[in-house]
């Protein structure tokens, strides 16, 4: 691909295209095959592509370093690391039957990116979260990969890594920047490690079967049955928030039950009924009388999954494992309930489910209706006000690629026409303070009262928070 000098249309700041070109797997004992994907993935890919976005602070030339190493590290090292992720260079096409998405594995190339940013990466508003999303280049839809290399006019770097969520889950992408970071210091990958890509662990059964919580979970994607585009725009703000690790503490202190023996939260327990209280609170007082709200998760199932065949694999399973699950009370009842009751109910609705049965019952789900698009239902903004949450903060995360660890690792989403609120959460990278990041989208009138409520959990995220200034 030839390299170009363009700047990205609606950027601000400016970020020019210095190349582009594509990176293919070395090893060339690797055969060229044609993959299927799983109904797992089929749920999880109709979001397209999506980031992570590692911003890294030490100032390059301090330190006797150049923006040339790190290009040089990405175009030396990327080919070993493909041959462990070998479906990412390749391509997504349609079966020339059946018309649904399957991987060709040609070792075609990921997409990487050199480009420059005309900004001081301390001058970017945080929190904003177009932000983030504006130093994000587009890539094709057929391209698995996309690693988009940043200099910024200060000498700091940032790197994109740009999936398209057919391949692969939060857990998925962050396990790909873990083993870069490793190959990138030690020059291989422990074999222990090695990431696995059988997809067929995820089947539907020979006749599909499924119960009224899985069939009542979906709805058709349809364009006919969404908000318009000015809508969705005007009813929801998009911010970037830090939450110190001692409000977390302070927060699961709160949420223990209280007597010997209380049971102690764990912090995503701890700040999602701290959310859900705060959204029961906002829908109280709408001049539109509603009786219920809800929270919801996507469950990472790698971690939940009990039948020896999977529990086996998953570990190091590269793909998509997520499910999605929520909780819903009524506004009355999170409202009265203490904060400690209502991370009871939290962790309920994330611990009581069989996920062995549960992934299960969507994959035959799926198998039933894979020539449609579809989403969760709570996601059309129907019914009772739904906030839902993916916590990447739960996935272990090491951003060191041998110019210390970034200060931000935050994943990037572009969440269109779809009209209940959205969180991101993500953890400070390894070796940080403990302290969490929050991408939301969110109607304004929560983003009001987090930010106005006198605990102060929810900051909005700074240059100074990350060291950049």
């Amino acid at each position: 691909m030839a390299p170009a000098a363009v700047e990205a249309s609606g950027q601000q700041p400016p970020v020019r295209v210095v190349s582009r070109r594509l990176v293919k797997a070395s090893d060339p004992s690797i055969q060229p095959h044609t993959a299927a994907v799983s109904n797992i993935d089929l749920y999880n890919g109709g979001t397209g592509q999506f980031r992570i976005a590692c911003l890294y602070p030490d100032e390059l030339p301090k330190a006797g370093r150049s923006f040339a190493d790190v290009v040089a590290a990405f175009e030396s090292g990327l080919p070993s690391l493909l041959n462990n992720y070998y479906p990412l260079c390749g391509r997504i096409a349609a079966d020339p039957s059946s018309g649904l998405p399957e991987l060709h594995c040609h070792n075609q190339g990921a997409d990487l990116v050199v480009a420059e940013v005309d900004a001081a990466m301390g001058s970017l508003d945080f929190g904003e979260a177009e932000t983030l999303k504006k130093l994000a280049l587009p890539f094709p839809d057929d391209v698995g990969l996309s690693v988009q290399l940043l200099s910024f006019a200060c000498g700091r770097f940032a790197v994109m890594w740009g999936i398209n969520h057919l391949l692969g889950d939060g857990s998925a992408i962050t396990q790909l920047i873990r083993k870069w970071s490793e190959l990138s210091r030690s020059g291989t990958i422990a074999e222990a490690g090695a990431p696995s890509h059988d997809r067929s662990v995820f089947r539907p059964r020979d006749r599909p079967s499924y119960g009224a919580r899985v069939a009542e979970l979906f709805a058709t994607f349809d364009e006919s049955r969404m908000v318009n585009v000015l809508t969705a725009h005007d009813s929801f703000v998009e911010r970037l928030y830090y939450v110190e690790a001692g409000d977390l503490d302070r927060l699961r202190e709160a949420a223990t039950a209280s007597g010997k023996g209380g049971r102690r939260p764990s912090r995503v327990q701890a700040l999602s009924a701290y959310l859900w209280k705060a959204l029961a609170g906002v829908v109280a007082a709408s001049r539109v009388p509603e009786e219920r709200c809800r929270l919801a998760w996507w469950v990472d199932a790698r971690q939940r999954l009990a039948a020896p065949e999977l529990a086996a694999v998953m570990p190091n399973y590269f793909g998509n494992a997520t499910t999605y699950t929520a909780a819903d009370a009524t506004v009355e009842e999170v409202r009265r309930k203490p904060l400690a009751d209502v991370a009871a109910m939290v962790r309920e609705a994330i611990t009581a489910i069989d996920y062995d049965e549960y992934v299960q019952e969507i994959s035959d789900w799926v198998e039933e209706h894979k020539e449609e698009i579809f989403v969760e239902s709570p996601l059309l903004g129907l019914g009772a006000p739904t906030l839902s949450q993916t916590v990447f903060a739960s996935f272990p995360l090491d951003t060191d690629i041998g110019f210390g660890q970034a200060a931000l690792a935050m994943p990037v989403f572009r969440y269109t026409r779809l009209s209940s609120g959205f969180m991101a959460i993500s953890a400070r990278p390894a070796g940080g303070d403990g302290s969490w990041f929050v991408s939301a989208c969110v109607w304004p009138r929560l983003a009001a009262a987090l930010e106005s409520d006198e605990q102060h959990i929810f900051k909005p995220l700074t240059a100074d928070f990350l060291g950049l200034v």
